[in-house]
């Protein structure tokens, strides 16, 4: 197991034997809040993530009673200039879209309340559990501060409807709506979301980590963009990965009925 840096107790990290990387948010006394000091440690971890091959799945979670309450509003007050703003939702933007551009499947593992940035979060994820009880809110409208950066990740997850309701309104939604809407894919029965996120992992790593990894990227990729050029990108990926021993293993197994023999790395 990997311990957490003294400097870095804001997020600890634990990896098992498998490649499972399991990042979570420590500041259970403010809701773990997003403070500057948790952003850069997510920062420092997604910027290690990106190049260590031999972690396969990342895991985000929360200390004590929640997932994440959004931004550090007492911070916010306490520093009110443009520049600063710029540079803390600038800072925020890249941690976002930063968890998208891993190779590895990054799965939010959610309870209590995930809010304004922490439904960002949640959003920002590749996969999502909730616990039966969560709530998750983009709630900065009630305090006369739209959520306009959750927002960007919000509209990729849901429909535009739900989501300008949920911009709109501030109003919480229940797990159920929350995996209804599509901003979570699984709702865990009471005292089994470590089991549910579990289930998860095991079927990921299950699969060839050279295909997940061309697949996550394809994924993102193509829908920035038009139709034509989304299928230019996803044939050149196919041929890539039709390529890889993994894929010529797994097609030889169909072809033999028989379960293929992956060789996964380490």
């Amino acid at each position: 197991m990997q311990q957490p840096s003294p400097n870095d107790d804001v997020l600890l990290r634990d990896t098992d034997t498998r490649g499972v990387a399991v990042l979570t948010l420590n500041r259970p006394q403010a809701f773990n809040a997003l403070s500057d000091a948790l952003l850069d440690a997510l920062q420092r971890q997604i910027d290690a993530l990106q190049h260590d091959e031999s972690v396969r799945v990342v895991i985000i979670r929360g200390a004590g009673r929640a997932f994440c309450a959004g931004h550090d509003l007492k911070e916010m007050r306490a520093q009110p200039s443009a520049a600063y703003y710029q540079s803390l939702f600038g800072r925020c933007s890249k941690v976002m879209t930063g968890l998208m551009r891993l190779p590895q499947p990054v799965i939010a593992q959610v309870h209590g309340i995930a809010t304004a940035a922490g439904c960002q979060l949640v959003a920002s994820c590749d996969l999502a559990v909730a616990a039966h009880d969560a709530r998750f809110a983009v709630s900065g409208v009630n305090y006369g501060l739209f959520c306009s950066t959750p927002g960007v990740a919000l509209a990729r997850n849901l429909l535009r409807k739900p989501a300008m309701e949920m911009l709109l309104t501030g109003e919480f939604i229940d797990a159920a709506t929350a995996q209804q809407r599509g901003l979570v894919n699984r709702v865990a029965a009471a005292g089994e979301l470590d089991a549910e996120v579990e289930r998860l992992v095991r079927s990921i790593l299950d699969k060839p980590a050279a295909a997940v990894r061309l697949g996550k990227e394809l994924f993102y990729r193509q829908v920035e963009t038009g139709v034509d050029a989304a299928y230019q990108l996803a044939a050149q990926t196919m041929t890539c990965n039709m390529l890889d021993a993994c894929a010529l293993e797994g097609v030889q197994a169909f072809i033999d009925k028989r379960q293929p023999a992956w060789r996964q790395p380490g």
